[in-house]
C-alpha cells in the first residue's frame, strides 16, 4: 500500500510537471507571435513613411526645378526696356532673345527622348539644370549681344529637358496625378511672380544684369536639390521608390520618335501649347511696354507682369475645384472665352488701373488651361510614350514663346505698340477652335497594338 501511495504521487507531480511545461511553452509561444505580429505591422508602417517622404522630395525638387524656369519666365517683362536701351536696338532686334531662347528649347525637347532612353530622368534633368547654370553665369556680366543670344539659347535648351522630364514625371505618378499637376505649374506661375519684383527694381539700377546673379544662386541650388533627390536613376526606378510599379513598355520594333510623330492627337496637342504658352509669354513679355506707351504707366509698370503671373498661380490653385466639378475639357473651352473677355477689356477701356487689373484676371483664367492640356495628354497618349511625347508638346509650345513675341514685336516695329491687343485675342480665338478638334478620350489595349495602329 505505501509503496502504491509512493507512485501515485510521483505521477501526479510528473502531471504537474508536465502541465506547467505546457504552459510555459504556450506563453512563448504566444509571446513568439505577437512580437512577430507587431514586428509585421511595423513594418508596413515604416515602409509607408518612406515611400511618403520619399515621394514628398521628389515634388518638390520638380517643383523646385519649375519655380526656376518660371522665373526664367517672368523675367523679361521689366527688363525688356532697359535691354533695348542698353544695347541701342529696336523691337525687332530684341525679339531675337526669345527666337535663340526658342531655338535651344526645341533643341532639348528633340534630343529629350535620345538622351532620356540612353542615360534616364535623373541624368537629363540634372544636366538640363547645368545648362541654365552656364547660361545664367555668361548673360550676368551683360556680355555683348550676340554672346547674351547664345546664353539664352543654352539656357532655353536646358529648361526644355527640365520641362519635358518633370512633366513627363508627375503625368506618369498614378496617385492625385491631376492635383499634382497642378501645384507642379502652380509653382512655375509662382516663379513667374516672385522675378517681376526683383527685375523691376534692377531695371532701375544701372547694373541691371546683375538681376542675374540671383538667377545664377536659384539655378545652383535647383542643380544641388535635383541630384540629391533623383541621384542620376532612371523614371522607372524613381517611381518604384514610391511604391508604383514600372509603366508598361512599348513592343514595337519602330523607334519612339516614329511612333511620337505618328500619334495625330500629339500634334493636336503641340499646335495648341504653341499658341498658349506663345500667348502666356507674349502677355508677360509685351503688356509692360504696351502700359507703358499706351496708358503712360511709369517704372512701376513692371509689377503690372506680377499681377498677371500672379493670377497665374493662384487660378492654377484656386481653380482646381472647378475644373474637376465641371469637367477638365469642357472648362477650357469656359477659360478661354473669358480671357477673351479680359483682354477686350486691357484693349477698349483706356485706364491704367483698369487694365492692371483686367491682366491679372486673364492670369487667373488663362493659368489652369496648361496643367489641364497635360493631365489631357497623359489620357489621349499611350504611357510607353507619354515622356517624349510631353517633351515634344512642350518643345513645340515653347516656339510660340518665341514665335509670337517675335511677330509682336515686329508688328510693333510696322503699326506700333497698340497691335498688341488685337493680336492677343486673335491667338484666343484660334486657340478655342483648336481645341475643338482634340478627341475626348483613348483606350490602349496594349503597346503592341497602339504602335501598330498608330502606324498604319
Amino acid at each position: 500500500m505505501a509503496g502504491s501511495k509512493i507512485v501515485a504521487d510521483l505521477e501526479k507531480r510528473a502531471e504537474e510537471s508536465d502541465s506547467e511545461t505546457k504552459s510555459t511553452h504556450a506563453v512563448e509561444t504566444t509571446n513568439e507571435f505577437a512580437t512577430s505580429t507587431l514586428e509585421q505591422t511595423e513594418q508596413p508602417q515604416e515602409t509607408a513613411l518612406r515611400i511618403q517622404h520619399t515621394a514628398r522630395w521628389q515634388m518638390f525638387a520638380v517643383c523646385f526645378s519649375l519655380f526656376l524656369a518660371g522665373w526664367d519666365g517672368g523675367t523679361m517683362g521689366p527688363l525688356l526696356p532697359r535691354i533695348q536701351s542698353f544695347y541701342h536696338v529696336d523691337f525687332l532686334i530684341v525679339s531675337l532673345l526669345f527666337v535663340f531662347n526658342c531655338v535651344g528649347f526645341l533643341c532639348g525637347a528633340a534630343s529629350n527622348v535620345y538622351m532620356t532612353d540612353r542615360w534616364g530622368f535623373g541624368k537629363v534633368i540634372f544636366l538640363g539644370s547645368l545648362g541654365q547654370t552656364v547660361a545664367y553665369a555668361l548673360i550676368a556680366p551683360a556680355a555683348p549681344f550676340p554672346v547674351f543670344c547664345l546664353a539664352f539659347a543654352i539656357n532655353g535648351w536646358g529648361i526644355g529637358l527640365q520641362d519635358a522630364q518633370a512633366n513627363g514625371f508627375v503625368a506618369s505618378i498614378k496617385e492625385n496625378s491631376a492635383a499634382k499637376m497642378g501645384l507642379l505649374h502652380a509653382l512655375y506661375g509662382f516663379g513667374a511672380v516672385c522675378s517681376p519684383l526683383v527685375a523691376t527694381q534692377f531695371a532701375q539700377l544701372h547694373h541691371w544684369s546683375f538681376h542675374f546673379l540671383c538667377s545664377l544662386g536659384i539655378a545652383l541650388v535647383n542643380n544641388v536639390i535635383l541630384l540629391i533627390v533623383f541621384r542620376g536613376k532612371t523614371q522607372d526606378e524613381c517611381l518604384q521608390a514610391i511604391g508604383q510599379e514600372a509603366g508598361e513598355q512599348g513592343t514595337s520594333e519602330q523607334s519612339k520618335y516614329r511612333q511620337i510623330l505618328g500619334q495625330k492627337v500629339v500634334h493636336l496637342l503641340a499646335i495648341f501649347s504653341l499658341i498658349y504658352v506663345g500667348t502666356e509669354v507674349t502677355i508677360g513679355g509685351w503688356t509692360v511696354t504696351y502700359i507703358i506707351d499706351r496708358r503712360h504707366g511709369g517704372a512701376s509698370s513692371g509689377y503690372i507682369s506680377t499681377g498677371f503671373f500672379g493670377g497665374l498661380t493662384l487660378g492654377r490653385l484656386a481653380l482646381l475645384w472647378v475644373n474637376e466639378k465641371v469637367g477638365e475639357r469642357l472648362v477650357i473651352f469656359i477659360y478661354i472665352a473669358l480671357s477673351i473677355g479680359f483682354e477686350l477689356i486691357v484693349w477698349l477701356v483706356p485706364s491704367l488701373v483698369g487694365g492692371a487689373i483686367a491682366v491679372s484676371f486673364v492670369g487667373f483664367v488663362f493659368g489652369p488651361i496648361y496643367p489641364i492640356l497635360m493631365n489631357e495628354s497623359s489620357r489621349l497618349i499611350p504611357p510607353w510614350l507619354l515622356t517624349g511625347s510631353i517633351g515634344w508638346i512642350g518643345g513645340f509650345g515653347f516656339a510660340g514663346s518665341a514665335l509670337f513675341p517675335f511677330l509682336t514685336g515686329a508688328l510693333a516695329s510696322r503699326f506700333g505698340i497698340q497691335s498688341l491687343q488685337p493680336f492677343l485675342v486673335v491667338l484666343m480665338v484660334v486657340m478655342f477652335g483648336i481645341w475643338v478638334l482634340v478627341p475626348k478620350q483613348r483606350t490602349f489595349t496594349n503597346a503592341r497594338t497602339s504602335s501598330d495602329a498608330t502606324s498604319k
